[in-house]
């Protein structure tokens, strides 16, 4: 892939937003934090364009929670064709991670991650995606 050069115009306000991203997310240079913040501008947008894209679901959760499990598998089900794998880690006796890979149209993948993580008894989930176009 060609790299481009270009100038960027900026108020000094914003130009110091941005030399604070770049030290505190460890980029080693601004181009590179500017890259990283189009691209997930775009990637954003595909999920209003509902373009085909990746990721992953991470969820933790208390497996001791009744019905939990059972409420989780059944919204996995549902979306079956949405899902390539799944990943369940024991963080400890009763707290556990799962990763859920996913790849289709974003807003399907928008809809299925706000189930799973709007499930009763998930502590803390996040939806991760890309684009693979």
């Amino acid at each position: 892939m060609k790299v481009k050069r270009f100038g960027v115009s900026l108020e000094e306000d914003i130009l110091t937003e941005l030399d604070k991203l770049v030290e505190k997310s460890k980029f080693p240079n601004r181009s590179r934090a500017i890259r990283y913040l189009i691209k997930d501008s775009l990637t954003k947008e595909k999920i209003d364009s509902n373009k085909i894209v990746a990721g992953a679901v991470v969820i933790v959760y208390d497996h001791h929670k009744r019905e939990l499990n059972n409420n989780l598998m059944h919204v996995q089900h549902e979306y079956h064709d949405l899902i390539l794998s799944t990943q369940h880690v024991h963080l400890a006796h009763d707290l556990c991670l799962e990763t859920i890979a996913v790849k289709g149209n974003a807003l399907k993948l928008k809809e299925l991650s706000d189930r799973i993580i709007g499930t009763k008894g998930v502590k803390h989930g996040r939806f991760v995606m890309t684009d693979i176009e």
